[in-house]
């Protein structure tokens, strides 16, 4: 394997640190497919921290490609095959559809790592994968809820993209409580009053809620799957009316510790907001660097520690740590 200069975002200083011209020949040639940075305040974030990453100067070629469609996904990826990168990074819009992909990079010896999103495909098709445990951020969220006490859960449930991992994963565990409080044995106290995606867009949130409070069907909770949504949500209970938060009559969740969600949870106008980590570039570098070197992986698929924050616990230091 040819050796070429490293990134510096794990420390490795690059000839351009010294003024020095980088070869073309010399940059590792990597194709980043990554869902639109519009989609929500995580993915701004995550889109900023890779492309602050994989630059020129810490030793990379690199290409990017957006969308939240899977289609238009695959098609960038096999542009970037047919270009010839030597790493296919992938965070895709829906964890089916991808064997061809990987199997045509495997087969012209290009590696692809997974970040941010799981993919349903055999793990020898792609080197690593650094990921949020999305089904485990739905069950913190739904055990703090539980935890609440309420005599009955009337949820609005507000999905993010359907296929999406974090979709599926938040989506679960809900479903698998209601599931699980509905049998004969059980009250039967957990209801799903609205389940409909947003497509994690706060105006189709609202909407959402707006159209429930019309129907005149009640609700307590409103379980959101990420901040953008818990927003349009809160927005249409504020035009109703409807108190929400610590003391209000609705329960306000989200996901992916925007800073202002947190100053939001802070204030007491929302109850929880789980975190979803979108800083994955020193993960991934560390993963290619280890690659180049002929090192075998420790691990194949890399979980990154996450918390959730409850409204009447959350601190000034938390935001700041925290918030995206």
């Amino acid at each position: 394997m040819k050796k070429r200069i490293m990134g510096l975002a794990l420390g490795v200083i690059t000839a351009a640190a010294f003024g020095m011209t980088v070869n073309a020949d010399e940059l590792i040639k990597v194709g980043i497919i990554n869902n639109d940075p519009s989609e929500s305040g995580y993915r701004t974030a995550n889109v900023k921290d890779l492309e602050e990453t994989f630059t020129e100067e810490n030793g990379y070629d690199a290409q990017f490609a957006y969308s939240l469609d899977n289609a238009e996904q695959i098609a960038s990826a096999q542009k970037f095959i047919q270009d010839g990168v030597d790493y296919l990074l992938l965070s895709a819009a829906d964890v089916a559809g991808w064997d061809t992909v990987l199997q045509d990079a495997q087969a012209e010896g290009i590696q692809v790592i997974l970040f941010d999103r799981t993919i349903d495909a055999d793990e020898s098709l792609y080197a690593a994968s650094v990921v949020s445990d999305m089904a485990k951020e739905g069950e913190m969220a739904i055990d703090w809820l539980e935890g609440q006490g309420l005599d009955a859960y009337n949820v609005i449930h507000i999905q993010g993209v359907m296929g999406s991992a974090a979709q599926v994963g938040r989506s679960g565990a809900l479903d698998a409580k209601v599931d699980e409080e509905n049998k004969e044995e059980y009250d039967e106290n957990w209801h799903i009053v609205a389940q409909q995606t947003a497509e994690w867009n706060a105006e189709k949130a609202q909407q959402i809620v707006q159209s429930v409070i019309d129907s005149g069907d009640e609700f307590n909770v409103i379980y959101a799957e990420n901040d953008d949504m818990a927003k349009g949500a809160v927005a249409a209970l504020d035009a109703a009316g409807i108190s929400h938060g610590v003391d209000g009559d609705v329960i306000v969740m989200g996901f992916d510790t925007n800073k202002w969600a947190l100053e939001e949870l802070k204030a007491g106008n929302w109850n929880y907001d789980g975190q979803c980590n979108p800083f994955q570039s020193e993960y991934l570098v560390d993963i290619i660097e280890k690659l180049e070197a002929g090192e075998e992986l420790e691990e194949k698929t890399i979980i990154m520690d996450e918390k959730g924050f409850d409204a009447t616990t959350i601190t000034d230091e938390d935001i700041e740590n925290y918030g995206i």
